[in-house]
């Protein structure tokens, strides 16, 4: 199919729900696209940024890019400035984007074409002239649409279960072409065999070289002015002497560890000289300190999602990372169940209920790390609905227990006895 310009109706565009910028649900709405845009958890939309450059009035310089699919106009680019025409417009609802709109008609010329054009003209724009993806982005894209193989970038970081995905100090153009390559992987003790990761050492010391890796990137001991593709050099001793007294052990599998050593901001990587790989274990535990409920659904619901956080724990091997999409809808259901129960028709009313008194009796450490998290009154709705639609930063092990711990102080103050 030639390329066509065609006049829509912006009520008639939907939202591209695998767009390569924050993939979500494939059932997803294009209210759901928009709540996903406005509360932004991982800063992959922007939009009071874009209103700003945009001005008052929407561009024509640039036109969306629409494939038909089943008789709808599905948006492949251009996603983030038909949001803002759909909420100036008032096709969907938004509470909390505090940025003057430009003005918009309610049709637009669009560039109307086969699906095969409108992925090759993405890549083009956002990888071959612009660069405004990621490289763990761009490999996604490649492979998921493009049909190239999948990078040892992306093989990568689907083997360790996300690590690239959770440390955005990895997911650089010099990381995925100097470090992560099957040469440096292999020296360090690492082998990718198809989808699988293979390693000479046990998951735990395999874990503290990649923590100890991600601690040498982030703190700037290797970029690609500083000793360029020689990380081996820069790791401390202790992973140099895991590495060196397991050169000659034989390839096993490698399990993901949860709640990798996360780099240390305030200590060198250097410093570390201990032999004996050190695992850093995440204090924090579901829903915090325990609760003392009334009895009912909303106690029972509490202690099975508590009983199954403590079983995971316990037998870590056993799950992957995804077990953490299924706590995300369990604590959904939680916190639907104890609305409900005390007469509120959306959580939204409930939170806002209990969200201030709850949020005050935290520590300071827990408030914190809500924040680190980004959950607020306003997120937490939003980061519920997300969780039980299972997109992909429901596989957040810190994320589900940030949300938890609010819960959890949220029910102590409707239903503790």
């Amino acid at each position: 199919m030639s390329q066509e310009i065609k006049t829509i109706k912006i009520e008639d565009l939907v939202l591209w729900t695998e767009n390569p910028r924050d993939p979500i649900s494939p059932t997803a709405t294009d209210q759901d696209v928009v709540n996903r845009a406005v509360s932004d958890p991982n800063i992959k939309w922007e939009l009071n940024k874009l209103a700003r450059e945009m001005g008052e009035y929407y561009d024509y310089s640039e036109l969306p890019i629409v494939v038909y699919k089943k008789g709808k106009p599905i948006v492949y680019d251009g996603n983030r400035r038909i949001v803002l025409a759909k909420i100036k417009l008032g096709y969907v609802k938004v509470d909390n984007l505090s940025v003057l709109l430009p003005d918009v008609p309610d049709e637009l010329p669009c560039n109307v074409c086969s699906e095969d054009i409108a992925l090759k003209s993405i890549y083009r724009k956002h990888v071959l002239l612009r660069n405004t993806w990621s490289p763990l982005e761009r490999d996604i894209f490649a492979s998921k649409y493009l049909g190239e193989d999948k990078s040892i970038f992306l093989r990568f970081d689907e083997a360790t279960g996300g690590f690239i995905t959770d440390n955005p100090e990895m997911n650089q153009g010099f990381v995925r072409k100097e470090i992560l390559t099957e040469s440096l992987l292999n020296s360090m003790g690492f082998e990718l065999d198809g989808e699988h990761l293979k390693t000479r050492h046990s998951d735990e010391e395999a874990n503290t070289i990649l923590s100890d890796l991600l601690n040498i990137i982030k703190n700037k001991q290797i970029t690609t002015r500083v000793n360029r593709g020689n990380p081996i050099s820069v790791l401390p001793q202790r992973s140099k002497e895991i590495i060196e007294d397991n050169k000659r052990k034989s390839l096993k599998t490698y399990h993901p560890i949860q709640h990798m050593v996360e780099a240390n901001d305030d200590q060198p990587a250097s410093s570390h000289q201990r032999k004996t790989p050190i695992t850093r274990k995440n204090k924090r535990t579901f829903f915090g300190e325990k609760l003392i409920l009334k009895s009912g659904d909303v106690n029972n619901l509490y202690s099975d999602i508590l009983a199954l956080s403590d079983f995971v724990t316990s037998n870590k091997k056993a799950f992957s990372p995804n077990i953490y999409s299924i706590f995300r809808m369990s604590l959904r259901l939680l916190c639907e169940t104890a609305s409900k129960s005390l007469g509120y028709d959306d959580i939204k009313d409930y939170i806002k209920a209990f969200f201030a008194d709850a949020k005050k009796k935290l520590s300071q450490d827990d408030k914190t790390f809500l924040s680190e998290q980004n959950i607020t009154q306003d997120t937490l709705p939003q980061l519920f609905h997300t969780g039980a639609h299972n997109y992909q930063s429901s596989t957040s092990a810190d994320k589900a227990i940030a949300i938890s711990i609010i819960l959890g102080a949220i029910l102590r103050e409707s239903h503790g006895k």
